[in-house]
């Protein structure tokens, strides 16, 4: 039996580490209808297939379209599981495919939950956030870690957006919104608010 990640009256959260890049998959499921999300397809299909079995996945988020996240997207595209990714990025997945794009304030309903996507490039031109409506939760894929932004040293990278994307959409969510990032630990946003002049100085 898999313990919730993280909980809130009528939804839960499900994480696991995949592959080597120790990528985190979650699972976000629905309390009254078991109705579920998967985000990042990442690495290790026969583990995400078997979760997305069990959890009853109707749907699967990309948070963007690098390889270390999209290793197992075929895999669950073959076994019927559709996949969405943010508009800017599905020329990412061209060669894995994908099924549906995602817009800023887009929305994926699972249940009788909501995810609202916010568009949040910078790491990449395409990537999003999903922001659990009604409850201090998003989902920051590689834009917010604990300690700073995601990576901005890729070609079609920007430094100035990804800042722009943290100031504009995350943090206008309240401090106790809990951050679950595309890799390691959770963060709030309140704990990661008061450093963004010093990621600014430094440029990473």
């Amino acid at each position: 039996m898999d313990d919730p990640y993280w909980s809130h009256p009528g939804v839960e959260v499900y994480r696991w580490v995949v592959g080597p890049f120790e990528n985190n998959v979650f699972v976000i499921s629905c309390g009254r209808t078991g109705e579920s999300i998967l985000i990042d397809a990442a690495a290790e299909p026969e583990l995400l297939l078997d979760i997305a079995e069990r959890f009853h996945v109707g749907q699967i988020v990309q948070t963007h379209g690098h390889f270390d996240h999209i290793g197992a997207v075929t895999a669950v595209r073959d076994a019927g599981y559709p996949v969405a990714v943010g508009t800017d990025d599905a020329p990412k997945l061209a060669d894995v495919g994908y099924d549906t794009t995602l817009d800023h304030h887009d929305v994926i309903t699972f249940g009788d939950q909501r995810l609202i996507v916010l568009h949040t490039p910078g790491h990449t031109p395409g990537s999003i956030s999903l922001h659990l409506e009604g409850a201090p939760l998003v989902f920051s894929g590689d834009t917010l870690f604990p300690g700073g932004p995601g990576a901005t040293h890729f070609d079609d990278a920007d430094f100035d957006t990804i800042i722009a994307s943290i100031t504009d959409h995350l943090f206008s969510l309240p401090d106790n919104t809990v951050v679950l990032p595309g890799h390691g630990d959770s963060t709030t946003i309140g704990a990661e608010r008061p450093h963004l002049d010093d990621w600014i100085a430094r440029r990473w």
